[in-house]
């Protein structure tokens, strides 16, 4: 059975929800929509390619890009690969008690690859995560969405001293009031 070019560029997009570590739940729920100048879908190798100024949203999240390239398995799980000069996406986080809101979560990479059958992001190149007040930045930062897990590495091998180094900022966290009065 094939499927028409918009619905499968419609179903393919739906795997860019998974761009964030524990994104908003509620986001799964929302309609997705993209624009972008271009679009080619080949339904034989379940492959889409959104290109020129592309704009992904849904619920909290967007995604902007020169390019994405969407392809999905036999099993129906999609890859992702976003790039351009950077690409970007923003998306609020579930609330983490004693939080009432989430916060929002910001990155950038020259090349973002998100995996939905494993719930893992990779950002390549010059690469940039915000989330609170926190921000981490090196060449490449790997998000694990499944137990909220990441690292930050550099590729110092071809850079002078001092360059090419992971670097972070943690802003300090408030203790829960029950640790504050002990």
């Amino acid at each position: 059975m094939t499927r028409s070019a918009p619905a499968v560029a419609a179903c393919a997009a739906a795997l860019l929800l998974a761009c964030g570590a524990r994104a908003e739940t509620a986001d799964r729920e929302k309609p997705t929509q993209i624009e972008a100048n271009r679009m080619s879908a080949d339904d034989l190798r379940r492959l889409n390619i959104f290109e020129g100024n592309v704009v992904v949203t849904r619920g909290t999240l967007t995604i902007r890009a020169e390019r994405i390239v969407v392809r999905q398995d036999a099993e129906g799980f999609q890859f992702a690969t976003a790039t351009g000069a950077p690409a970007r996406l923003r998306q609020r986080q579930d609330p983490k008690p004693p939080d009432a809101e989430g916060v929002w979560m910001e990155g950038e990479a020259l090349r973002i690859e998100v995996d939905d059958r494993n719930g893992k992001i990779e950002m390549f190149e010059q690469a940039r995560v915000k989330r609170g007040g926190d921000e981490v930045a090196g060449s490449y930062i790997f998000v694990d969405q499944r137990s909220d897990f990441f690292t930050v590495k550099s590729d110092s091998a071809d850079k002078p001293a001092g360059e090419g180094r992971v670097r972070a900022v943690l802003q300090p966290k408030a203790l829960p009031a029950d640790a504050a009065r002990k």
